[in-house]
């Protein structure tokens, strides 16, 4: 498609005038970069942007990533002119509650909207995980002369998205596999909130990105549509990912404020806003787009085109390869393959016969070897940490720049991995795994909480959970970090206690189609415990009776992981001493607080004393009932395990004098 200078004067237009009064409207939100990215997107979104807006979930359609998402004026108005569900009245409920318009773009709860932004530099490295995904399914599916899988993903970034270290993880890696499919758009408009940004932001960003491997154009005009189209085609032609470097001016068309850091995070006022309208020619009224302009922007003839066009490629292929076309549909719509439920209960069955006393790391690796077989959208990694984490298996075969695989060592980049999880999630046809130590969660705090806002099935691996590895010290002893996991809303967070619990959390993670999950291990062998298929099911309900009293209970001991072991020996040295507790093994909190009232009730009645054991933070564990909690809230030390959990109190003896203590 291609338009008139005042047709595209007109297109731009139309976003800053929808950017101004929505903001206006709202008395919030950032006008500025959405009135300087207009021409940019008119470029992308007017003439490269393959995309059908009466299809959303088109399979093989462009991402578009908004990694500046406190600008997501600029893709509201851009879903609504270009003909998405997203009616004129959502824009001017922007930023109100309930509304599709949220202030930063969320996944979701706006059609159209590929991932949600606004914490900086994860948008780009969302973007670096969607073009990851594109290359791998390509990779995997695309047959000579049948090319189903074929777009781009391109993202839209500003300084801020730049400074923020999570940029330099993600670039990086995408420069060194060459992600050719991503296309990223530097708003080099030097205005953060606290103003210009040269006094902390004078790297030369150009240099940077072809250090890491990158093709780079420089010094485009940000505002002149053709320029940025032109560099677009270039980018498309490029056997490296490619940052276009679009010089723009925040707030342009405002004759006061343009340029100035008072345009980004306010509304522009009244006065302004009519300066600005006569200054760019506007003549129409707030929210006024005459139909000449959504005629200009309406994508969904093309798009119904570029989708009918890519539907008959999959007809051929369908013909050609029927199993492999199956496959491929079922993937992008996240079903499970039909077999993966007998293989999980099979091998479930199998930990429990063969009760093996190991880490629930190595338990871990076990039950990735058996699911692995049956999940070809397992696509795994970690952070420098594969012999430790042990998050491979037989099957596992390593990418690189040149090399299809399954597997990729994602190197010290903790954050970034876990943010391309996620873009990898969101994109489709993939379920992505990976792994480092519990304590480095810190580092990917923020990719997690991502995660279980959109309700994606990311799934994080998190060895070495405690003082059980011993010597490394407390640097990498983790103490608050199960609780604060435990924290994030809809994140599902398994501490499993053997091999058994291990091999159902894997399966109750991998069966989750609404979130997240963290499955934590440990370093060091934990006793196996036996059980009935009774008990097998009740671990998917997060906390179940392990061990009955013998007799009435008098106190019921609750326990996660390696403590598990300690409770079971308690209970045996209280049974000698004619004092009859319950074992009750609780792999995940998250899961347990979601069952019924009456099943909570059954596993820790009312009335009957309670003493929790975990190596970590005590502080959740009162909203149980707890009389007492066994645990740390300290720093761990450096020294052999065994000596630390003596050291801290986390023995079988010190359980039964605390219960002791509050009969």
């Amino acid at each position: 498609m291609t338009q008139g200078a005042k047709t595209t004067t007109l297109m731009a237009n139309a976003i800053r005038a929808l950017a101004m009064d929505a903001v206006q409207k709202a008395n919030s939100g950032h006008p500025g970069a959405p009135m300087g990215m207009a021409e940019m997107a008119v470029a992308l979104w007017g003439r490269h942007l393959k995309h059908n807006p009466s299809n959303p979930h088109w399979a093989d359609r462009d991402r578009f990533v908004l990694s500046n998402g406190h600008a997501s004026m600029l893709i509201y108005a851009l879903l609504h002119l270009t003909g998405y569900d997203l009616p004129l009245e959502e824009l001017k409920n922007f930023r109100q509650l309930h509304s599709k318009t949220p202030g930063h773009p969320e996944y979701g709860m706006t059609v159209g909207v590929e991932t949600t932004t606004g914490p900086l530099g994860q948008g780009i490295t969302n973007a670096v995980g969607f073009a990851l995904a594109e290359r791998l399914l390509a990779e995997q599916f695309n047959q000579p002369g049948h090319t189903l899988v074929n777009h781009y993903t391109y993202v839209f970034m500003g300084d801020g998205c730049l400074m923020e270290g999570i940029s330099h993880e993600a670039c990086s890696l995408a420069g060194t596999l060459g992600l050719n499919k991503l296309i990223a758009f530097w708003d080099d408009n030097g205005i953060s909130i606290d103003g210009h940004v040269h006094d902390w932001f004078a790297e030369d960003t150009p240099k940077r990105f072809e250090a890491y491997g990158w093709n780079v154009l420089r010094a485009v005009d940000g505002h002149d549509v053709e320029a940025v189209s032109a560099a677009i085609t270039a980018a498309q032609n490029s056997d490296k990912p490619t940052l276009i470097c679009c010089k723009t001016v925040i707030g342009q068309g405002s004759p006061n404020k343009a340029g100035t850091h008072d345009v980004h995070g306010a509304p522009l006022g009244n006065d302004e806003i009519a300066a600005s309208r006569a200054a760019i020619g506007w003549t129409h009224g707030p929210f006024e787009i005459p139909a000449e302009v959504y005629q200009a922007w309406d994508a969904r003839p093309r798009g119904a085109v570029q989708e009918a066009e890519w539907n008959e490629r999959f007809s051929a292929y369908q013909r050609a390869y029927p199993a492999a076309a199956a496959e491929f549909t079922r993937r992008m719509k996240g079903d499970l393959p039909q077999h993966f439920e007998m293989a999980a209960l099979e091998f479930i069955a199998k930990c429990r016969d063969k009760g093996e006393t190991i880490a629930s790391r190595k338990a871990s690796q076990n039950t990735l070897e058996a699911l692995g077989a049956v999940l070809p959208e397992f696509f795994g990694g970690s952070a420098d940490l594969t012999g430790s984490n042990l998050t491979n298996w037989s099957g596992s075969k390593s990418m690189n720049a040149s090399t299809a695989g399954n597997y990729l060592s994602y190197g010290v980049r903790e954050f970034g991995m876990s943010a391309i999880m996620n873009g990898i999630a969101l994109h489709g046809g993939f379920i992505p795994y990976g792994g480092t130590f519990l304590t480095f969660s810190d580092y990917s705090r923020n990719a997690l909480r991502m995660a279980a806002l959109m309700r994606i099935r990311s799934l994080f691996v998190f060895t070495h959970d405690s003082i059980g590895l011993g010597e490394d010290g407390p640097t990498h002893q983790s103490i608050e970090h199960v609780s604060s996991l435990r924290l994030i809303p809809n994140m599902d967070v398994w501490r499993p206690c053997d091999t058994t619990e291990t091999a159902a959390a894997w399966a109750a993670a991998v069966r989750r189609h609404n979130g997240p999950s963290c499955l934590i291990f440990s370093r060091q062998n934990l006793p196996f415990q036996s059980r009935t298929p009774e008990q097998i099911v009740d671990i998917n309900k997060g906390g179940y009776v392990l061990r009955e009293s013998e007799g009435l209970a008098r106190a019921i001991l609750i326990a996660t992981g390696s403590e598990v072991g300690i409770a079971v020996e308690a209970q045996k040295l209280l049974n000698a001493e004619g004092i009859p507790v319950r074992v009750v093994s609780m792999p995940a909190t998250t899961v347990f607080d979601r069952q019924s009232a009456d099943y909570r009730a059954t596993v820790l009645p009312p009335g009957i004393p309670k003493i929790a054991i975990e190596a970590g933070s005590t502080a959740l564990w009162w909203k149980y009932g707890c009389q007492a909690v066994v645990g740390i809230d300290t720093y761990g030390e450096s020294a052999p395990a065994g000596a630390l959990f003596k050291h801290f109190g986390l023995t079988a003896e010190n359980l039964c004098k605390t219960v002791k203590s509050v009969l």
